[in-house]
């Protein structure tokens, strides 16, 4: 049997649909919602899932943890609320059935307007320290062609191919249950959002497991919706305090001072940004962000999504 795990924080805008796209898959199905102060709740319970409602938003990766603990299925897939389910459940369970080595596999995210799959997004190779440093520079939205980014971003791979990956997006992602104890789930210390699923893929690599992209499967994507509820600040201190213990954890202590440079010279060149743009509101918050760095913390208080 399959169970979805789904996280919720204020998805009204888009949990019916993905939930109905669920009907009928014979899957047990689990929202976890973050305290969220919408009807996420209620629409849950009116399609039927499983809901446990957090009386406090306990970041996406405990509650993850949390749904993944109360399932029973030995086949888990992660979802996104912002996803539809467009075809091929069956065909991504078949694919880790028919690989003894398979850890984990992942369906194609399309476009949700356009209708095509999400290159750069759907699928990229896991981050080493030039691929972090190029990002943190602002370099990949200069240049976005360039050869570090087409990379990472696997903007060189067809994504109409099934073909073994390396970090597939967290929004889709199936994973065997006897892998997902035995690599322990997600890092709670990845809070509250950002890099869980790109350290839990490289875990699972590294304990030869494999990650399979299968493309029957597909799902419609729209992507950000509970982002929008942090305010910008938030957004960067929260996405800097994880890079910084993704840096520290998996590419190593003495790469740590090195990123951090990097990172205030990239948040100088945003303040500069932002001052000739007329966007002064900005400028704090990549302030703050060169006081994380300069602290050497690589945690921030937790948030009130308030």
């Amino acid at each position: 049997m399959i169970s979805i795990i789904l996280v919720t924080y204020n998805s009204t805008g888009v949990l019916a649909p993905c939930l109905r796209s669920l009907a009928g898959s014979g899957a047990e199905i689990i929202v976890v919602d973050n305290a969220s102060s919408d009807d996420s709740v209620k629409i849950a319970e009116a399609c039927g899932a499983r809901v446990i409602a957090n009386s406090v938003n306990r970041g996406f990766a405990a509650a993850v943890n949390q749904g993944v603990a109360l399932s029973s299925g030995q086949r888990v897939l992660l979802l996104n609320p912002d996803t539809v389910l467009l075809e091929g459940l069956d065909a991504l369970s078949a694919c880790l059935a028919g690989d003894a080595q398979a850890g984990a596999a992942a369906g194609v995210l399309v476009d949700a307007a356009s209708g095509q799959p999400q290159q750069g997004f759907s699928v990229r190779r896991l981050p080493d320290f030039a691929t972090l440093g190029c990002e943190v520079l602002g370099l990949n939205r200069i240049w976005p062609g360039n050869p570090v980014n087409r990379r990472y971003r696997c903007l060189d791979l067809d994504l109409n191919q099934r073909q073994q990956v390396a970090q597939p997006a967290g929004a889709c992602l199936m994973v065997k249950r006897e892998v997902w104890n035995e690599l322990g789930g997600f890092d709670e210390r990845f809070h509250p959002l950002w890099f869980e699923d790109v350290d839990f893929c490289l875990r699972l690599g590294q304990a030869n497991w494999r990650i399979w992209l299968e493309p029957r499967c597909r799902l419609s994507h729209s992507g950000g919706h509970s982002i929008e509820k942090i305010g910008f600040k938030e957004r960067q201190l929260y996405w800097y305090a994880n890079l910084f213990y993704y840096v520290r954890k998996n590419i190593g202590s003495a790469a740590a001072p090195g990123m951090r440079v990097l990172v205030c010279i990239g948040a100088c060149a945003r303040i500069a940004v932002a001052l000739l743009c007329g966007r002064f509101g900005q400028t704090g918050a990549f302030r703050a962000v060169i006081r994380l760095a300069l602290t050497g913390a690589n945690r921030v208080a937790r948030p009130t999504f308030e």
